[in-house]
């Protein structure tokens, strides 16, 4: 599963609906043993495993629930014995045979998982529009890479935004079961969500193609060609939107749209983040490659040389901005380490936009230099100060 905040199954809900899946398979085995012997001890289920018949004197043995897992490494077995009075007590305990606390979910973690999250997604959002506000309000400060760059700084806002309303829809009240939640206001929640990831997604592609376009070449980026990002970054994701909202209207509507597991049309969403997030690499490391070839001292001229080795130290800044780090859990299956997926693709993914603000816009020289200038121009009118000129920021992004 892609890197997504909004794919992943809340480990409360997949614990509940692991067990009404297994509650399902042990009430069918049950139904299928009415007609048997009636001596010995009778199947049943007991909340959390199967318990098959058993004859009078016989230690039934069964492993540790599969769903433990989601929480604690759980690999030992609990066993109960069929006495003439009927099953006995498991022993030993699952708490202690299966090392689990007694208050399966851990609410705690989850709990500070989200306050993390919530923590980075409100101040990415104000660092966000700040800068947002910046690159609109300065006049000079208005070309095709900064119209790029405010697309992007969009979607961060729009993702954060889209997060605390899915919070809010899903975990207003505590007398609210978000797992089996399923009204209009819950779905369009979670559809705005997926929406502006896949545009956060997308945008970030546009970034990959536009720096690759600098390099490779020093085309005029027109009018039509910002067009053509903008249809890219914007318009892609609502058809592939529109496509899943379709498909989960007729053939899955269940629930509150959040729960992907094992269904066949998440794909339509999770395949072209997928390939974004391929290409974005791809893309990333044929920037390494340009860069490494313009920086061969036998083929550096004395005048632009400056200029490649910003454009390598920026380099290091890159990987923000492309996503480069969301390969290492693209390909991970879904079950992997449910907690620690939590805090790094939550907690960390909720700080992405704050870095890539504070790194493409607060400590661009360009941005400094052209604040520092007004800012100059406002005491000359206040007060008739002038104020020495500035000196720029060795963290120069030219992108």
């Amino acid at each position: 599963m892609p890197s997504m905040e909004i794919s992943i199954l809340h480990p409360e809900c997949e614990y509940i609906f692991q067990l009404e899946k297994e509650e399902r398979h042990c009430l069918q085995y049950i139904a299928e043993q009415e007609n048997r012997s009636t001596e010995g001890c009778w199947p049943f289920w007991d909340a959390v495993t199967c318990w098959p018949h058993a004859v009078v004197g016989e230690t039934v043995h069964r492993a540790c629930p599969a769903v433990f897992s989601l929480f604690r490494n759980s690999t030992g077995s609990v066993s109960r014995n069929c006495t003439t009075g009927g099953w006995s007590r498991p022993f030993p305990p699952y708490h202690v045979a299966c090392n689990v606390d007694d208050d399966i979910p851990e609410e705690s973690y989850f709990a500070s998982v989200k306050l993390i999250y919530t923590i980075g997604y409100s101040i990415s959002l104000v660092v966000l529009a700040v800068a947002v506000l910046i690159l609109l309000l300065f006049r000079k400060l208005r070309c095709a890479r900064n119209f790029i760059h405010i697309q992007l700084f969009l979607t961060f806002i729009l993702k954060a935004v889209a997060v605390f309303i899915k919070d809010a829809t899903l975990f207003s009240s505590d007398d609210t079961n978000h797992c089996t939640l399923s009204t209009f206001a819950c779905k369009a929640s979670v559809v705005f969500c997926h929406y502006c990831v896949m545009a956060n997604f997308f945008w970030l592609l546009v970034e990959a193609f536009y720096l690759n376009s600098l390099l490779l070449s020093s085309f005029y980026h027109s009018r039509r060609c910002l067009w053509g990002f903008s249809l890219l970054g914007w318009g892609v994701p609502v058809l592939f939107i529109v496509l899943w909202i379709g498909s989960r209207v007729y053939f899955e509507d269940t629930e509150c749209w959040d729960i992907n597991e094992d269904s066949p049309y998440w794909w339509i969403i999770k395949g072209p983040i997928v390939v974004s997030i391929a290409v974005n690499f791809m893309l990333f490391m044929n920037i390494i490659r340009i860069l490494i070839q313009k920086l061969n001292p036998r083929l550096i001229q004395f005048n632009n040389s400056s200029q490649y080795r910003r454009l390598t130290k920026s380099t290091l800044l890159l990987i923000p901005l492309f996503g480069t780090h969301y390969m290492f859990f693209n390909f991970l299956p879904d079950y992997f380490n449910v907690n620690l997926r939590l805090c790094i693709e939550l907690c960390m993914g909720s700080f992405q936009g704050l870095l890539v603000a504070i790194l493409y816009c607060f400590l661009n020289q360009e941005v400094q230099k052209e604040v520092h200038m007004q800012w100059l121009r406002w005491q000359e009118r206040s007060y008739g100060v002038v104020s020495p000129a500035p000196k720029g920021s060795q963290m120069d992004t030219p992108f």
